[in-house]
């Protein structure tokens, strides 16, 4: 960017670019009123004195600010004394500061990128905080919906002392497939003794008391599968219910974790994209000390007061002309 010399209280800022991952416009008219507001003139007012640097000429009530003024005066003589240019298609801005020494221009737009530079980083952190604070509320809520499940789980286990019914129900399957071979031998040794021995043979008697307490096991367990176990008012051993009970909670701790691995993908995406969509500000000429003073154009708003004033003059005596004919 090119500088240029201004007045003894100039310094040219040069031109204050916006990048992100694809800056949009609006990010540069956010800076542009930014320098212009009220909060710019605090932050600079508490770095250095703005009312005695811009009040330092003594007896000129014209260009000099009124010490006496309140800040929504130094509001308004700030925004005279720095002046903004700024093209909306490029994204750039261009600042220049006036003031009665070079060295107090200079210090002013120093401060000026310093606290726009803040600004810009405070943007880029809201924006971050908003990229990421919905992906982290979600993954909380997974979280606690994981957690709420598996305790729902656990309480489940607590309560049926069975960790796993599944595992369980094999156990009781194979037991019942082992008491149903045995009442098969049993059947088979009643029919051979029935064959072979006498009826009042002790025997046939046993062997059919032991069937009768195989198929009184048989139906116990039997009883365990069913659901009509439960209208004595214990369900501990209903194997069908407790199954299904275990089989939602087992689906909804599966899908709770699910939503949560996907969740914290979602919350490293959005991290990784805040990453990439970062502001920063970035100033390509760097403000200088001016080396001449071209502000205030005293010559030229001489020469432009001594026309209006003979303009002025030459009315007057025209009307004075004018009204002295008429009599």
């Amino acid at each position: 960017m090119r500088s240029e010399d201004v007045s003894s209280a100039q310094s040219l800022l040069g031109s204050l670019s916006s990048f992100s991952g694809g800056a949009s416009s609006s990010d540069t008219d956010i800076l542009y009123e930014f320098i212009q507001s009220q909060t710019m003139v605090q932050r600079v007012n508490e770095r250095v004195d703005l009312t005695a640097l811009y009040s330092a000429p003594e007896f000129d009530p014209v260009f000099a600010y009124d010490p006496d003024g309140k800040f929504e005066d130094l509001l308004e003589y700030w925004q005279r004394m720095v002046k903004i240019s700024h093209a909306s298609g490029s994204g750039l801005i261009e600042l220049r500061v006036h003031a009665f020494r070079p060295e107090d221009a200079l210090a002013i737009s120093e401060i000026i990128v310093d606290e726009s530079s803040i600004m810009i980083n405070e943007l880029s952190d809201v924006a971050r905080a908003d990229t990421t604070r919905y992906a982290e509320e979600d993954l909380n809520n997974a979280l606690e919906r994981l957690i709420a499940a598996r305790q729902n789980l656990t309480v489940f286990r607590s309560k049926n002392r069975i960790i796993d019914p599944l595992a369980d129900l094999q156990g009781q399957q194979g037991l019942l497939n082992s008491l149903e071979g045995q009442l098969a031998d049993s059947y088979i040794s009643v029919n051979l003794l029935n064959e072979t021995a006498r009826q009042d043979d002790p025997r046939i008697e046993q062997a059919k008391r032991r069937i009768a307490v195989i198929e009184a096991l048989i139906e116990q367990e039997r009883q365990k599968f069913s659901s009509n176990s439960a209208a004595g008012g214990d369900n501990s051993h209903d194997y069908t219910t407790l199954v299904g009970e275990y089989e939602n909670l087992s689906v909804e701790v599966e899908y709770a974790q699910q939503a949560y691995l996907a969740t914290q993908t979602l919350l490293d995406a959005a991290r990784a994209e805040a990453q990439r969509q970062s502001r920063y500000l970035a100033t390509y000429t760097k403000p200088r000390l001016a080396q001449s003073s071209r502000y205030p154009e005293r010559l030229l708003l001489s020469i432009v007061i001594g026309i209006f004033l003979m303009m002025g003059w030459a009315i007057l005596v025209l009307v004075y002309y004018s009204l002295r004919d008429r009599r």
